[in-house]
Order: structure tokens, then sequence, then C-alpha cells
């Protein structure tokens, strides 16, 4: 790994440029598209909790509902808030306005990377890095739809930079260094309690960057250098339980508030249901080890994969052995612990786990970091044995890119749901893994039905409005069609039947009339029931089933103001 000037100009470089056009490019494509992402199992719920937030906000604190609505305030909002508080100045509903805020903090998140990147190997590291994470479909897809772990995931990004900046410049890293990580510290914990794990991560490439310096300084002069560095970045957490307390006012109403949130996390609230894991119906407490390591190994891009894993394993090596400024390899641990920690944790305890790896959104930055450390050391091998060598390299990366791309066009706007080609992409998924677990296809599907109804001028019965039965997230349903539509799980006397293209989902013997599909598989289908009757739009749980058949549905979960108007 070359070493590069702590503060190169950015924009300096072709690299550089390139980087900032790819991210304005992506810019521009948010604008375009964040309409089209539809609504999910949490979107009510969360909305609800913004609400809720601001209100607690706009009373001078007086408002204290937002401390009673379910199991929430045990979250952070602040992306929540922030939603609630730009609705109301922008020409959006309120989750349009979600939808266009995750893109926005998802691109930030990119500008992150580059940065991070860029600090430890050079700009066609950070050029490699931001590329291969924004053609990553699980952070690409997320940063649209997930309110909570996509910012999660930036808020670490961030936080893993403002340490690397600290190791950069220790022994005394510098007043907006330690500023930035009080932010950054605050946002990670205030966004999810789990945000402490960070300090594992730190306290391991403290303890490597300690284990170096010792052998050219000595034990005591070592010691007083990490404490020097520790000592100043202790003076961030006020900043930090401010950030935090903004962001989580529950968090700061009691000192040992967040470890009662950390306790009650630590125990599943719900009633466990079965999800598709390799073909098989687990109950989702007993996935096995396998689960995130084999996902990860499917859904993230061959070419990511590919250089994460070596990335991953060359910045161990250069942990361990290499010839490179002390700081520099402390920063490679922080960024291997961050990658690697956690997948080694879920193997370990086994863990509740639903949902694919979006829990688990928080490693890809890191592993984005690592990939691209190891595509500009390659880059800098082929370019000193040839240049056409390189430049056959840099073809091949973007070619393997672009089958990305390709696959992320296509499939739009369902690009979370999708798998490698090692997995036979999602066609060759869907029958062994869960895939759009989001219901996003519930949006396009509405939105089908809706035109079809106007195409044959199909007209609500005289005094009454339409009945939808849904399997699904039924409030979706509800607000994308609007109020001639009554929707729920009640099939009785409904007059359509909104229906899932997943296993938990029932396939009824009645006309469709509306389908969303993409690659052959399908993400939810709109049956005519009118004269016809059916028992339920799931499928009956087998016998030893009992009711871990289907997700569990929060009935509640409703943002009960008009927000749309279809």
């Amino acid at each position: 790994m070359r070493s590069h000037p702590a503060h190169a100009r950015i924009l300096a470089a072709p690299a550089d440029r390139l980087t900032a056009g790819v991210l304005a490019a992506l810019l521009v494509v948010a604008l375009v598209t964040f309409r089209d992402y539809g609504l999910g199992w949490d979107d009510y719920g969360l909305a609800h909790y913004g609400k809720l937030l601001f209100a607690y906000y706009a009373s001078g604190f007086k408002d204290q509902s937002v401390f009673s609505f379910y199991n929430l305030f045990y979250y952070g909002g602040g992306f929540d808030l922030a939603a609630t508080a730009l609705e109301k100045i922008l020409p959006f509903d309120v989750f349009e306005v979600r939808r266009l805020l995750g893109a926005l903090i998802g691109i930030a998140g990119l500008a992150i990377v580059w940065r991070t990147a860029r600090r430890l190997a050079g700009p066609v590291a950070g050029l490699a890095a931001v590329v291969l994470l924004m053609t990553c479909p699980l952070y690409y897809g997320h940063m649209f739809i997930n309110a909570k772990d996509t910012p999660f995931a930036v808020a670490m990004a961030f936080l893993l930079y403002t340490l690397l900046r600290a190791f950069q410049e220790h022994p005394r890293p510098r007043p907006a260094t330690i500023a930035l990580f009080g932010v950054a510290l605050g946002l990670t914990i205030g966004t999810r309690i789990i945000g402490g794990i960070s300090i594992v991560f730190a306290a391991i490439a403290v303890v490597v960057l300690f284990a170096i310096e010792a052998r050219t300084f000595g034990a005591k002069t070592s010691s007083f250098r990490i404490g020097s560095l520790m000592g100043r970045l202790v003076l961030a957490l006020p900043l930090a339980y401010v950030v935090m307390g903004i962001t989580w006012p529950w968090g700061v109403q009691a000192p040992l508030n967040p470890l009662h949130a950390l306790e009650y996390y630590s125990h599943f609230w719900e009633t466990p249901w079965k999800e598709l894991f390799d073909g098989v119906r687990i109950l989702i407490p007993d996935m096995p080890s396998t689960y995130v390591p084999k996902l990860s190994l499917l859904k993230l891009p061959e070419i990511f994969v590919t250089l994460a894993i070596a990335g991953t394993a060359g910045a161990s090596v250069m942990v361990l052995r290499g010839e490179i400024e002390p700081w520099r390899r402390a920063s490679l641990a922080l960024f291997v612990s961050a990658a690697m920690l956690p997948i080694m944790i879920s193997v370990v305890t086994r863990p509740v786990l639903y949902n694919g790896i979006r829990h688990f959104l928080f490693v890809i930055p890191p592993f984005a970091v690592l990939a691209g450390l190891a595509a500009a050391y390659l880059f800098e091998r082929l370019k000193a044995y040839a240049r056409p060598a390189a430049a056959i390299g840099v073809t091949a990366f973007s070619a393997l890119v672009a089958l990305t791309v390709v696959d992320l066009i296509r499939i739009h706007p369902y690009q979370y749901v999708l798998f490698n080609h090692l997995a036979g992409g999602v066609r060759g998924a869907h029958d062994r893994y869960m895939v759009d677990y989001w219901g996003l296809g519930l949006k396009e599907a509405s939105e089908a039905l809706l035109e079809r109804m106007e195409r044959e001028n199909i007209t609500p019965p005289e005094g009454r409005v339409w009945k939808v039965a849904v399997c699904g997230p039924s409030q979706t349903v509800r607000f994308e069609l609007g109020p001639d539509f009554e929707a729920s799980e009640d099939t009785k006397g409904a007059d359509f039947a909104f229906s899932l293209g997943t296993f938990y989902c029932a396939k009824l013997d009645a006309p469709v009339l509306a389908v969303a599909e993409r690659e052959g598989v399908i993400f939810a289908r709109v049956y005519d029931l009118r004269g016809r009757s059916v028992a339920s739009t799931y499928i009956p749980p087998a016998p030893d089933d009992l009711e871990t058949a289907k997700p569990k549905v929060t009935t509640f979960w409703h943002y009960e103001e008009q927000t749309h108007t279809p």
C-alpha cells in the first residue's frame, strides 16, 4: 500500500474529479426516481414516531406522548424527526420526503466513504470504494426505503472516518476532528444503541497502535501518547451526549435509559415468525450460524465480494506485518474490525435474524473501503508492470460494475431484492430466500389496479367504498389507493385482494387484475374477488406452525392524517 499525503487537495487528481462526477450523477438519478419506491411494513409507524417527536419539541418538551408510542422510543428518531420537519416546507407528502431524505443520507454516506478510502490509500481507492458501494444493491436499494438501517450505516461510516482522522493526527487530534468525532458518536448511538459496538472497534485499533509504538518509543512513552489521544477524544463526549439527546430524547430522560434500551433489544419482543432461508421455512430465532455470511456472499455483487475479501486479507497482513505508518496500520485494524466483527459475533451468538441482512447494512461501507484499497493496490501493481495491463484491469473492473448497473436498472425500483449471479439472480433465489420482504410491490400493484379501473371505467358500488383484503402491510394499499378504498386483512365481503409474491401469501382462485413483476418473479398480485369469497389471503399455517407462518402485523401503526391524495 502506498503512502499518500495526509491532506492532498481534493479534486486535484483525475480520480477525484471522476468521483465527484459520479456522485453528482447519482444525485440527479435520486431526484428523478425517489418517488418510484413503495412503502414497507415500518413506514407508517416510523412516520408517526417522527410526528410525535416533532410535537415533543414544538410543545417545549410538554407533549410526552412520544415516550409511550409502542416501543419506538427505544430507537433514535433523528431521521423521522427531520422528515417530519422537512414535510412542512417541501412540496411533497411525508412518505415522499422520507424517500428523498433517505437518498440524500445515502449519498452523504458515499461521500464519507470516498473521503475515508482516499485518506487511507489515495484518490483511486476513494473512487473504487464509491463505485462499489453505490452499485451495491443492498446499499443503493435500502437508502431509498430504509429509515433505520441506512442512517445507522451512514452514521457508523462517519464515526469510523472521524476515528481515522484522529489516528492520523495522533497523539493530538485537531479541535475540528474532536468536534466531528463528538457529532458522529452522538449520531451513531442516537440512531441505534448497538452503535456502542464501535467502542470495541476503536479499542482494537488503539491496542494495535500502542503495540506498534511501544516498539519505537517504549511502553511508558507510548502510554502517554495513547493517553493524550484518548484524553482529547473524551473532550467530545459532552457534544456527543447533546447530539444523542436531540436525535433520541428518551435516551437522555434518565441516565440508565441507554442501558435499558440495550437490555430490551437483547430479547426479541415479538411473536416469532418463519422466514425462508436456503429453501427451508425457519423460525427467525432458529436461523443457522451461516445466515449472515451466506447471504452476504449471495447478495453482494461478485466484484464487491472478491475485492472486499482481498482488501480484508491484505489489510490484516498490513496490520500485523506492514511497513507503513502506525496510524495507517491502526486505521486498517479499525476497518477490518468494523467489517468482520459483527458478522463473527452473529455466527457465534446466533441472534434473532430476519429480513435478509438489512440489520448488518452498517458493515457494507467498511467493506467498501477495504475493497477500494484492494482495487487501488491492484491498479498500482498493474500500472507498475505495464500501462496496457492497467488499462485492461480498469476495463475489467468497469465491465463487472456495468453488469450490476444493468441489473439495478432492469429491476428498478426493487434494487434491494437483488441477488448476485452466483445465486442465480432474483429468479434463482426467490424460491429459496426472502426477496421483497419489505412489501414494495404493493405500490406498483396499486397503481396498476387504479389504471385498469380507470381504463375500464370500473366504479365503486352505490353507497360504499371498495373493500380490499391484503396479504402484507394493508396501510400501504390504503395509502396508495386513496379514500375510495378500505383495506385490511379481512376477506369478508372484499371486492379485491392484494397478495405479496412471498411464501406466506396465498395464490387465490380468482382472476388476476394487476401484477408487479420483474425477472419473471412476482412481487405482488391483485385479484378480482367480486362474486367470490376466500377464507384468507394468507396460506394457512401447518399444524406445527401455530401463529408463526406470517410476519406479525402491528395493526395500530397507521399514520392517521391525510398525507397524500392519489
